[in-house]
């Protein structure tokens, strides 16, 4: 193992720069940066500790009792209030009993990170910053929520903030170079993040705050600067979009479609273009955060969500869970998604039509339905 001194982000963006000041410039190139600073458990770089001091507003479904909704959102372990440990907030973790200090975040003899837990009666309980010792306690079991959620979107705040820096970094080395006209620029993510929505931290679910992601681009050879496109994309249209711009022809076998069309014109509209995006989640019951297994897709109005709770021998899933369940969201009218809607007869027309689309996508996508199965195992046993 090769280890380079300094904070990721930094040196991320180090190897970057230096990879592209060393190509062949002569040439067309292409360079992806990944960065890891979003993910737990949030460990900001040092200049950035005085930032994001102020309190941040709690979401309005931070308290949610997750009723009307399939029981996936119950089970969860991605809770503020309950599943965070001590080294997510950055807190002393003590020694001594699991009824005392908290449970285990994996249930495994040598893993040592806990969760802080959160009693009924929280007055006993005394909690000690890291980094300066400061003590903290609490008078309400909703005082230790709210506390546990501030120290959380402080530390993800402070840790994000260094990849701000240095997308920044890249886009003035591309100024200084004279390349920032004819270079294209992406910035997006592999998924949302919940930051106390439902209660929720981390990501996984196909709930909007999980489920949309950022897409900007800037190439200001050919798309007006702020410019906004409401069509819905997915990241299967990512690699076809790159070669499309390169002038490079896309092979046939390839998932997803050139996005450039809907890029290139002012209020530009594609016709053609299928407002609907496709996701899944096969990892069910993964062991640290109990995200059942589920895919589905949403159009610009309803969101169709199937659980079909199964591991299929997946490494990383696990067997068991609850039975499969539907969900529909209008998120129209509900845009908190907090009633599911698909055994409302007024949607009826809705979930029919949603379930075609979901067929349409699947196939197009090349991924392999589980409810058409379960769908055709009733008909050849009689079951309607």
């Amino acid at each position: 193992m090769h280890r380079v001194p300094g904070y990721a982000s930094d040196v991320i963006t180090d190897k970057c720069i230096d990879w592209m000041e060393s190509r062949d410039k002569q040439r067309p190139c292409f360079l992806m940066s990944h960065h890891q600073a979003p993910h737990r458990s949030w460990e900001c770089d040092n200049k950035h500790k005085h930032l994001y001091k102020d309190p941040v507003r709690l979401p309005d479904t931070f308290g949610d009792d997750y009723k009307n909704r399939a029981n996936a959102a119950k089970v969860a372990k991605m809770r503020v209030a309950e599943d965070l440990t001590y080294g997510d907030l950055g807190i002393v973790q003590p020694e001594g009993p699991s009824s005392e200090v908290g449970q285990k975040m994996i249930d495994i003899w040598w893993w040592n990170d806990r969760k802080i837990p959160a009693p009924d009666d929280v007055t006993k309980l005394k909690l000690v910053c890291k980094d300066d010792g400061t003590v903290f306690t609490f008078k309400t079991k909703e005082e230790l929520a709210e506390f546990k959620f501030q120290r959380y979107m402080q530390r993800y705040l402070r840790t994000i903030q260094s990849i701000d820096d240095n997308v920044g970094r890249m886009l003035d080395w591309l100024e200084s170079e004279g390349l920032a006209e004819n270079t294209i620029v992406i910035y997006a993510s592999d998924q949302g993040f919940f930051l106390g929505e439902h209660g929720w931290f981390d990501e996984r679910f196909m709930y909007e705050e999980s489920f949309q992601m950022p897409f900007m681009i800037r190439y200001p050879k050919a798309i007006k600067p702020q410019s906004v496109c409401n069509d819905i994309i997915c990241n299967v249209d990512f690699a076809p979009t790159f070669l499309d711009f390169a002038g490079v022809r896309i092979p046939s076998y390839m998932q997803g479609r050139s996005i450039r069309p809907l890029l290139l014109g002012e209020d530009r509209v594609e016709p053609s273009w299928q407002q609907m995006a496709y996701h899944r989640y096969w990892m069910h019951r993964d062991v640290i955060h109990e995200a059942y297994a589920h895919y589905g897709v949403r159009d610009q109005r309803y969101k169709l969500i199937y659980w079909y709770n199964e591991d299929l021998g997946l490494e990383g899933a696990r067997p068991g869970g609850e039975e499969k369940e539907w969900e529909l969201f209008d998120c129209q009218e509900d845009p908190l998604e907090l009633f599911n809607c698909y055994n409302d007869p007024k949607y009826l027309d809705v979930v029919k039509k949603m379930t075609k689309l979901l067929d349409e996508k699947m196939a197009e996508i090349g991924d392999e339905p589980i409810h058409t199965k379960l769908a055709g195992s009733k008909l050849l046993n009689g079951v309607h």
